[in-house]
């Protein structure tokens, strides 16, 4: 029997459910070419960069491409066997080509991210490397001593492949030994754990703080007349019209020691002149400043979930004899739930990244993670500011994770 949809046509004659296939074609068509700006935007702007960085945290060409007799002789020894004569007369051949094309400090800069102090091993041997005779190896070990540590040749060994893992070795506080083993950096040299450990337990105390700050906020904003309400929405938004450095800098003059604050507790005999306390360029106006900034972020999405929650149920607890504490406890609370998810996640993801601040107020003590990345920016080790970076996304990866299993992304709530 024929279905006898099948049979009915459309008023030019085609069939209906052809002309609904097409319909429905002609609809995802133009539904993709409207999004497709914002896709390509996406793709541009995020997924490129960051696959970028991804690539460059494994990857560095520095030194492979100016050590090629060097790469070859690593590859047909893979081994590990004894230095012997070809070995040096490999690293002759490549230091005279690196004089040649200029490449002796690109390549000792490589190396130098693994056993620092060896970028000038590079550019001075290679100054007088188109005059060595073998034998090469006498020759170079007289030029520097150095050429026989079995540490040097093994860094070069990693390096002789422009994919490594040494960064992010380097980022974990883990080294290379002489035999190709890893190993823990001396405890007084690891800073990068440490840091990254730092950085998340000052986001995790800036964001608690935030949310303390910011429930009674989102609570007078749910609660008081539409006049008052929309005066304090003002006031909340109203850092978002300032600039956020002239936000960071005005920290420095309320804080500082012959700033606005501790002028004030002196006149009030809370402390002496000479007893002002430190509130700059340490830990705590890190946290201070970034508090401020990023409060905004917090009562908007817990304002956005409070001022939904009806007021009849609380008077219904009351009513059936609950006290204001179980009645908030109980009843208020579990509904602001999805707003304090939203806030705590939006405030810890930026605190992890805020590079401006704590550049400016946190001094020495008050840096964090992207401080780190920075500095290794400027100082062009790019593939260590890329896996340090990798590292911190991950990170943030999996404590959204996290939260999705433990609470539920479905329940997330900005606005």
């Amino acid at each position: 029997m024929t279905d006898a949809s099948s049979q009915l046509t459309t008023a030019d004659g085609r069939p209906l459910k052809a002309a609904l296939a097409a319909a429905q074609s002609r609809a995802r068509r133009r539904a993709f070419l409207l999004v497709a700006p914002l896709l390509l935007f996406v793709v541009v702007t995020f997924i490129l960069p960051i696959g970028q960085m991804l690539q460059r945290s494994v990857y560095h060409d520095g030194f492979s491409n100016s050590a090629p007799a060097l790469g070859e002789w690593f590859a047909n020894n893979p081994d590990g066997s004894e230095l012997d004569e070809s070995a040096y007369a490999a690293l002759a051949t490549d230091l005279a080509q690196m004089k040649k094309d200029k490449t002796a400090g690109e390549a000792g800069t490589r190396i130098n991210y693994t056993i620092p102090g060896t970028r000038s091993l590079f550019t001075s041997s290679a100054r007088g490397a188109d005059k060595l005779e073998p034998p090469y190896k006498e020759a170079l070990l007289a030029l520097d001593a150095k050429w026989g540590e079995p540490l040097v040749w093994q860094a070069m060994r990693q390096a002789s492949s422009p994919w490594t893992s040494d960064f992010y070795l380097i980022a974990t506080d883990r080294q290379r030994t002489a035999d190709g083993g890893v190993e823990q950096v001396p405890e007084n040299e690891r800073i990068y754990l440490w840091l990254f450990g730092k950085t998340f337990v000052l986001s995790a105390v800036i964001t608690f703080l935030c949310l303390i700050l910011a429930f009674p906020i989102a609570h007078l904003l749910a609660t008081l007349p539409m006049a008052k309400s929309n005066l304090l929405m003002i006031l909340v938004l109203l850092p978002f019209w300032t600039s956020l450095l002239v936000r960071t800098t005005s920290w420095i003059v309320l804080l500082q020691g012959q700033g606005v604050v501790n002028n004030i507790l002196v006149s009030l005999g809370v402390i002496g002149d000479d007893g002002r306390i430190t509130m700059i360029y340490n830990q705590t106006g890190t946290i201070i400043v970034m508090t401020h900034i990023l409060l905004p972020f917090m009562v908007l999405p817990l304002y956005s979930v409070m001022r939904t929650i009806k007021p009849s149920y609380a008077r219904a607890a009351r009513s059936l004899g609950a006290t204001s504490w179980t009645t908030f406890r109980r009843i208020y609370l579990p509904q602001t739930l999805p707003g304090i998810g939203a806030g705590a996640l939006l405030v810890f993801i930026l605190a992890v990244g805020y590079y401006i601040t704590p550049a400016l107020v946190g001094g020495a003590d008050g840096q964090l993670i992207s401080n780190l990345i920075q500095f290794h920016m400027s100082k062009s080790n790019w593939s260590l500011a890329a896996a340090l970076s990798a590292m911190l996304l991950a990170g943030v990866l999996v404590l959204y994770w996290l939260y999705d299993r433990l609470v539920g992304i479905d329940k997330l709530k900005l606005g």
